[in-house]
């Protein structure tokens, strides 16, 4: 019998105050903006299914990297210092941005419904308010001589 029976190695449970509280051990995971944005990938892989052939190999496969590339920056930021957290945070800024173009083409291709349209361009919002609140927040936490730099553009200050 193995000593490793009934437990799990992702998942650690705390007892406080009689409450049961779950903590992930990948810290990245309790984050809803990490959990908005593999959503969001999942929800792109199905929608894409439907591209013509030839757009798959083109369009879907480069609009998928760039909305995992949200939650992978995410992911490898948080294990960073706040600043280059912050760094990371404005890196998937960039793929939400880059989604945005892609949901675009799709659109301008006719390749997407008007009713993922909308709730890609949606998410996308969302996520952005959300990376930028999360910067302000980090950047706020941060001392002014330590901050990379300010808010550099107008998505920043959402």
């Amino acid at each position: 019998m193995s000593i490793f029976v009934g437990l799990n190695f992702t998942k650690k449970t705390i007892i406080m105050n009689e409450q049961e509280n779950t903590i992930s051990f990948f810290r990245f995971e309790d984050l809803r903006i990490y959990a908005k944005a593999i959503d969001y990938a999942i929800w792109l892989h199905e929608t894409v299914t439907s591209f013509p052939a030839d757009k798959k190999e083109t369009l879907a496969d480069m609009f998928i990297k760039s909305a995992q590339s949200i939650a992978l920056n995410i992911a490898e930021g948080s294990s960073r210092n706040k600043a280059q957290f912050v760094y990371y945070l404005k890196m998937a800024k960039s793929s939400v941005r880059e989604c945005v173009v892609y949901t675009e083409l799709a659109t301008k291709l006719n390749i997407m419904t008007e009713e993922q349209i909308e709730y890609s361009r949606n998410q996308l919002m969302e996520l952005t308010k959300m990376i930028g609140s999360l910067v302000a927040s980090l950047q706020r936490s941060v001392p002014a001589n330590n901050k990379d730099e300010e808010y550099d553009d107008m998505d920043d200050m959402m």
